[in-house]
């Protein structure tokens, strides 16, 4: 059975990064990282869904709840409190999840924006 540092160390290569370059893109450092594929020691989970993150996968395939290392789909949007899916035609539907996923990614960048501005401002 493959370990978290096995997975880890599997999909870098897989994405041709190395350690440097996963390192970098996780903001970690190549010690920790090293430390983790080689299971000296266990990210911390604001660690591993930065890892997650710069692998492009989910932490189910890291932690070895699944074999897909693809990236979790997003959940489907709940409409039941707007009467339900049936309320909806299919093209509302599909607009209102547009929106949404575009809301999340733009919040996802205004947030690692703020993340830059704060460990700038911290040297």
């Amino acid at each position: 059975m493959q370990t978290l540092g096995d997975r880890i160390k599997y999909l870098r290569e897989l994405k041709q990064f190395t350690q440097k370059d996963l390192a970098t893109k996780a903001e970690l450092t190549i010690v920790q990282l090293s430390r983790y594929e080689t299971n000296d020691r266990k990210p911390d989970p604001e660690s591993l869904r930065r890892i997650v993150d710069a692998l492009d996968t989910s932490g189910d395939y890291l932690l070895g709840r699944t074999q897909d290392p693809s990236p979790m789909k997003e959940a489907v949007t709940n409409l039941s409190f707007y009467g339900g899916p049936e309320a909806y035609t299919a093209d509302e539907i599909a607009m209102m999840e547009a929106a949404l996923k575009a809301y999340r990614e733009q919040k996802k960048k205004l947030l690692h924006k703020d993340s830059e501005k704060t460990d700038k401002n911290n040297p």
